[in-house]
């Protein structure tokens, strides 16, 4: 199954709930939480993310790109949001970190930024429901898919098979009709889309166009 999960970074945030009915069709709605420290952009909290649980329909998949995940990822699963993932590359603790977010409901996914390798997670990928390869810089929405994070997606799709593992793998930066067919082919299953669902004139229909592309040329 290819999941679609467009992100409201692209969204209009002044009519953000018009935009989360336009795609009432997407598997998870992806909320990118930046803090302006572990990267050079600002965005929601936890209230403006807690108000978008309450009126979204769909389940939220919550991104932090923010330093001291230990202090502040607990909350995001504790206001609802069905998948927490955190970067690895902020985070003391990851595997503890994410039995903390299980226990409180949520699936724990952790990040992994284009120059982070995946080896250190291999032997640990049972306790994440998720692995998020960003393809771009995390920061700033808009920017160009690097094909360069191919070769890190296909090792983790390998270990996850080998190990008969149930963890999504998603990829988040520059997804299009285009690249989803790159990433697909390489292993992930889950495609955070921003620029290309909110963008264009049907994001309900760009969401099924996506996930077509995306099945065809499933790994």
């Amino acid at each position: 199954m290819a999941r679609i999960n467009p992100s409201i970074l692209a969204a209009d945030f002044v009519n953000m709930e018009r935009d989360l009915a336009r795609i009432a069709s997407a598997d998870l709605v992806h909320v990118d939480v930046m803090d302006n420290h572990f990267v050079p952009n600002l965005t929601f909290g936890p209230q403006m993310v807690g108000r978008i649980q309450d009126v979204s329909a769909i389940p939220l998949d919550v991104h932090l790109m923010i330093d001291d995940p230990e202090r502040w990822a607990p909350g995001y699963a504790e206001l609802g949001a069905a998948s927490v993932t955190f970067h690895v590359e902020a985070s003391s603790d990851p595997v503890a970190l994410a039995r903390r977010l299980r226990d409180r409901g949520a699936r724990a996914g952790i990040a992994l930024k284009p120059g982070t390798e995946p080896d250190p997670y291999l032997e640990l990928l049972d306790e994440f429901d998720q692995v998020l390869v960003m393809t771009v810089e995390p920061g700033f929405g808009g920017q160009s898919f690097m094909p360069e994070t191919m070769p890190k997606l296909r090792r983790l799709r390998d270990a996850v098979t080998a190990r008969g593992l149930d963890v999504w793998l998603q990829v988040d930066g520059g997804i299009t009709e285009e690249t989803i067919a790159t990433a697909a082919e390489s292993g992930a299953d889950t495609f955070v889309a921003g620029s290309a669902v909110f963008r264009s004139d049907d994001p309900s229909a760009m969401i099924a166009v996506l996930r077509e592309r995306a099945a065809e040329h499933r790994h």
